[in-house]
């Protein structure tokens, strides 16, 4: 087993080590969250946590973990007599991403469980996690139908595993730390909300500590044991520190200050439910006992609400968490009850994590994580109006303009890619999934996850006389069994190729296209889809973003997307058809929705228009479902973006039309087009 980094020696990262070391302290805190960007310590800190948890008495021989002093009476291998319990050390169990249901879950013999009747459980990964850490990493990026499975399992504290009439229920308590990076795509808010706290971590832009972050890293590297044993000491008195927090978390008291201040910042945040009001006291209780006091303090509220509150408070994936620290402040001074902090010198020091110790690693001021601040616009000039609006009726080869905000979003109803696809797992379009309603049976292709028990019954049948059967029960063979075969909803990569020319900058226009396309954006994230952006203007396109399944970085892009020059329409969809053929070969099964948002007007060389004909008729030999958002207007229209349509076999809306709720028969428009198509 490698020797893991010590979690003493991690530089910086304040809040992070922080969060990690409360839940250590009280894993009723509810586990965490930890978001950032790649390369900043996230993985490495985590799987240290486990080498500074407390020992677990175990029952001996329990692949559940039961705790010897109140066994599980239904405990899959108990039940459990009176003895003595063994302890271990807590465990961190991984989670890839990867993973298939019974592998979370665990799974049963279905033809030992037919034939004789017998629950052969073998037990998942929740129940090597019970009474440990169960670390996701890249959370976000997990399947939803794992995520629904880890909720579950959060809620209810224990794991059900049913096939056919044949259940199996375990403990599953677990601490529930994950990482991900937001570029990356977000999580669900059922599942955000089951961490009790989130951090945000960034890498320092402090020399000295970078400086000492490869210096640690490097030593690390070319001696583990040697770099462990050097730390052995801070790791251990971290440990006793850890230790004497949880014996004195009982004597920790409460106050009805506290709790006053706790619950009016909630409301004042307008956190939904109660979760957040739970979590802040729990957390303020075991920033009190890490700081080796009885009484929560002000300052413990104010730290709980800095951990507890900023990703219960994202509404939708263009929100950025974080707190206003002002408004945070203002809510604790009018709800005063806490006493005077302590001196931030004396034994708890504040609630803060211990220092590395290092000469040259500062730590990273209290402010610097609590807040990522959202990409905005630049304030536009309110004179520039008419100026921009010029471009409405003709092409424009001005320069570039500024960015234009888009207007409010707006909720668009489900465009879907015709027939029936086999990509992951979404909420979009029509798919052979492993979860949906069953609509036949096949033969197992590997292990059997579903078991279709009508198919299997009557594929065992027919060989009973000659299988000998005697008894009632049915005599199953491994060929007999049956698959079940579903229909689920599956999620579609949606490219938007946007037209930023001069001929789209009015500034009124726009702003609703971006409005339009953010729209699309939200109903994207909701419906578990990827998305892209290219956009085209003067004489080239360029992938504003590749293929991603995160919605925040395409909004940042598109809300900053300067406008001016020509139009090269069939650069842009010539940069689109290069993005679906590579994204083709990452990803086979993920669908394709084109989505072009212009008015058509093709300029910038010689035959403009025939290039993006040809450009168009590319997609359409592929059989891409495809979408035109026409944004032409004014009282002479030219048509032009509905004749890109028909080039493309996809069907054009206008934007007025888009925004007037008519995405119903834009989706018929397409399906009934490819059906001619067919």
């Amino acid at each position: 087993m490698s020797t893991p980094y010590p979690f003493t020696a991690v530089v910086g990262q304040d809040d992070l080590r922080l969060g990690l070391l409360l839940n250590a302290v009280s894993p009723a805190v509810g586990g965490v969250l930890v978001r950032g960007e790649k390369g900043t310590a996230k993985s490495t800190a985590v799987r240290a946590l486990a080498a500074l948890m407390p020992d677990v008495p175990v029952v001996p021989g329990c692949r559940f973990s039961c705790d010897p002093a109140s066994p599980d009476p239904a405990c899959p291998d108990g039940p459990h007599g009176a003895g003595n319990g063994v302890s271990r050390g807590a465990r961190m169990v991984e989670l890839p991403v990867g993973a298939s249901e019974d592998r979370l879950v665990g799974a049963l013999d279905i033809e030992r469980a037919l034939a004789e009747g017998v629950k052969a459980f073998e037990p998942g990964l929740l129940a090597a996690a019970n009474r440990g850490i169960l670390y996701v990493d890249e959370v976000n990026l997990l399947h939803d139908h794992l995520v629904d499975v880890l909720l579950d399992a959060a809620a209810m504290g224990a794991s059900y595993v049913e096939r056919e009439g044949v259940s199996v229920r375990h403990a599953a308590r677990f601490l529930l730390v994950g990482t991900m990076n937001p570029e990356e795509g977000e999580l669900r808010p059922q599942l955000l909300d089951r961490f009790g706290l989130t951090v945000e971590v960034a890498a320092s832009r402090d020399t000295d500590q970078r400086v000492e972050v490869v210096r640690r890293r490097l030593a690390y590297d070319a001696d583990p044991a040697g770099f462990a044993a050097e730390w052995a000491a801070e790791e251990g008195a971290l440990r006793e520190r850890i230790a004497a927090a949880r014996a004195l978390l009982p004597e920790v008291r409460l106050g009805d200050g506290a709790l006053r201040q706790i619950a009016a910042t909630c409301a004042a945040f307008e956190v939904d439910g109660m979760r957040a009001d739970i979590v802040m006291a729990r957390t303020a209780t075991a920033l009190a006992a890490w700081a080796g006091r009885t009484d929560v303090l002000a300052e413990d509220v104010r730290q709980a609400a800095l951990l507890a509150l900023p990703h219960r408070r994202r509404r939708n994936p263009f929100d950025a968490p974080g707190l206003d620290k002002d408004k945070l402040d203002d809510t604790l001074e009018q709800n005063g009850g806490g006493d005077e902090d302590p001196d931030p010198d004396g034994p708890g020091g504040g609630g803060r994590p211990p220092h590395d110790g290092g000469p040259d690693t500062p730590p990273r001021p209290e402010e610097e994580t609590a807040d990522a601040p959202a990409p905005s616009v630049p304030e536009q000039d309110r004179g520039q109006g008419q100026e921009q609006g010029q471009g409405q009726g003709r092409p424009s080869g001005g320069g570039e303009q500024r960015p234009v905000g888009a207007t409010e979003p707006f909720r668009t109803r489900m465009l879907s890619v015709p027939g029936l696809g086999e990509g992951a797992a979404g909420r979009r379009s029509r798919a052979r999934t492993e979860h949906g309603r069953t609509t036949g049976s096949r033969q197992p292709r590997g292990a059997l996850t579903k078991l279709h028990l009508a198919a299997t019954v009557q594929a065992a049948a027919p060989h009973q006389r000659a299988r000998g059967r005697s008894g009632p029960g049915l005599v199953v063979r491994r060929d007999d069994l049956r698959q079940a075969t579903r229909e689920g909803r599956e999620g579609n990569l949606v490219l938007f190729v946007v037209d930023a020319s001069g001929s789209m900058a009015a500034r009124q226009r726009m702003g609703a296209v971006k409005g339009a396309v953010l729209s699309l954006l939200l109903d994207a994230y909701q419906r578990r889809d990827k998305v892209g952006l290219v956009t085209f203007r003067g004489r080239e396109a360029e992938v504003a973003l590749p293929p991603t399944s995160s919605v925040d970085a395409a909004a940042a892009r598109l809300e900053l997307l300067p406008t001016g020059g020509r139009t090269p329409v069939a650069a842009g969809l010539l940069k689109a058809h290069e993005v679906l053929r590579v994204e083709r070969l990452r990803d086979p099964s993920r669908r394709p929705l084109l989505v072009v948002v212009t008015d058509g007007r093709a300029t910038g060389g010689p035959d403009a228009v025939a290039l993006a004909a040809r450009a168009a008729r590319l997609h359409e030999a592929q059989g891409i479902a495809s979408v035109v958002v026409d944004c032409e207007s004014g009282p002479v229209r030219l048509g032009l973006a509905g004749v890109l349509a028909r080039e493309l076999g996809g069907s054009a809306v206008t934007l007025d039309e888009l925004r007037a709720d008519s995405i119903a028969g834009l989706v018929k428009d397409v399906q009934e087009t490819n059906r001619r198509a067919a």
